[in-house]
């Protein structure tokens, strides 16, 4: 392994790792709107 691959390795996990964190976000902001919606007013 070449020291770019390593470096766009790293740079593709941070990225990774930044994009699970938005869709983690992402999800609980869903679910928390699903249950305020299915409670009756």
């Amino acid at each position: 392994m070449e020291v770019s691959d390593a470096k766009r390795l790293k740079s593709l996990e941070a990225e990774n790792a930044k994009l699970k964190k938005l869709l983690a976000e992402q999800m609980m902001d869903n679910a928390m709107l699903r249950e305020v919606n299915s409670k009756k007013w």
